[in-house]
């Protein structure tokens, strides 16, 4: 029976291959990752290390203005426990000469506007030490959306991307990432006080559960309601995966007569 319930010495050794294959498949061996002193980061990052060395890896902290000392200190905790090299570029001089145009642009768009520039940083970065950007974004954040398109869910490849947030806890633990950073609630630190769960209104814990049985278990809605869930829980959790569809596909394009790109013609031999 599947479990959400990692084999975690297992699943690390899949990720670090699948780091170490993506590193050789381009041609690369140097890892770019925005440290927020989070979970996902913090994972991301150990991962990356253990797949390439620490030598190779480079951590970004890259605070706005309202971002807490405790989201920068967290950082450094990870910088200093995997003793790699680390930048830190103050991104509020990028952000204000926008956000000033707009005094009354909310936190959403604020939010976007500093996930976006962020990945500015890094694929800059990432340009001058030739490197690929390691991406730090969850399963349960892709399905639910809770991502910012071209922001924090741009990356060359991601190591966590098939884990549900419950599992990267697991994969932390098993780590050894600080446990401050592993006890300490989600935040994207986009404004004071933000929290994840906060802000979509959910626990990660009740909507990894929810998502397992549907996704990994294959089952439906009539299942989910005799597991004990809500209908207007299940109902949320569909409205917010189905609503943010489009953040999970590439952009469609337009089929004018000519053939798709298959990618197979470039793998000819010349």
């Amino acid at each position: 029976m599947r479990t959400i319930n990692l084999d975690v010495e297992s699943t690390r050794l899949s990720l670090v291959d699948f780091l170490q294959e993506g590193f050789r498949s381009a041609g690369l061996n140097r890892a770019v990752v925005g440290l927020s002193g989070g979970i996902d980061s913090t994972v991301s990052c150990f991962l990356a290390v253990a797949a390439l060395g620490r030598e190779n890896v480079l951590g970004i902290r890259m605070p706005y203005k309202t971002s807490s000392r405790e989201s920068l200190d967290h950082a450094q905790l990870v910088v200093d426990q995997l003793k790699i090299e680390s930048l830190t570029i103050e991104i509020t001089p990028m952000v204000e000469p926008l956000v000033s145009k707009f005094p009354q642009m909310n936190a959403l768009r604020m939010g976007n506007i500093m996930a976006r520039q962020r990945m500015i940083v890094l694929y800059d970065q990432s340009a001058a030490t030739e490197a690929l950007v390691v991406g730090t974004g969850n399963k349960t954040e892709i399905i639910l959306g809770y991502t910012t398109l071209y922001g924090d869910s741009a990356c060359a490849l991601n190591p966590i991307g098939d884990l549900y947030k419950t599992q990267v806890r697991q994969m932390a633990a098993h780590l050894g990432v600080p446990d401050i950073i592993l006890q300490k609630p989600p935040s994207a630190d986009l404004w004071q006080g933000q929290t994840d769960e906060g802000e979509m209104g959910v626990t990660y814990e009740m909507v990894d559960k929810l998502l397992f049985i549907l996704v990994e278990e294959g089952k439906n809605i009539e299942d989910c309601l005799k597991a004990g869930f809500s209908r207007d829980f299940i109902r949320s959790v569909f409205s917010r995966a189905k609503r943010n569809r489009f953040k999970r596909a590439l952009p469609p394009i337009a089929q004018v007569g000519g053939r798709g790109i298959d990618e197979a013609i470039f793998d000819q031999e010349i």
